[in-house]
């Protein structure tokens, strides 16, 4: 009987060695992936409420001024954005919105803003 146990315990104990290392891999892997996930969706945040913050900006200075400046800059803690205008077409302005964050990424949007109402009616993300 002593011969027959001989060989059992070393391939049982690297058996459950690598499925531990199977599981414990798997589980490092998909934290890795949640924590990417997270830190894009706060980038993506970001961005979204730096577009939001200057567009209730200018239209905040379309409504006290009348007019929107043709060139401007907005400083946010971890970016800038530059907006610039263009000619009136009809009842509607465009503004084109660059968002230059210190990360290097630079995003472009487009806002569009009725001049009867002073507020803003369309807006398009460009890459």
């Amino acid at each position: 009987m002593k011969n027959n146990e001989q060989g059992f315990t070393y391939p049982l104990v690297l058996c459950l060695l690598i499925l531990f290392l199977l599981f414990f891999s798997m589980h490092i892997e998909q934290l890795l992936t949640e924590r990417k996930m997270a830190h894009e969706t706060a980038a993506i945040f970001q961005q979204e409420y730096y577009f939001l913050s200057s567009i209730k900006k200018v239209e905040w200075l379309f409504q006290t001024e009348g007019n929107i400046p043709d060139k401007g800059t907005i400083v946010y803690r971890n970016g800038t954005m530059d907006y610039q205008t263009e000619p009136i077409s009809g009842y509607v302005q465009k503004v084109n919105f660059t968002l230059s964050l210190n990360s290097g990424d630079a995003i472009t949007g487009r806002g569009f803003f009725d001049t009867r109402s002073k507020k803003m009616v369309k807006w398009v993300e460009l890459k």
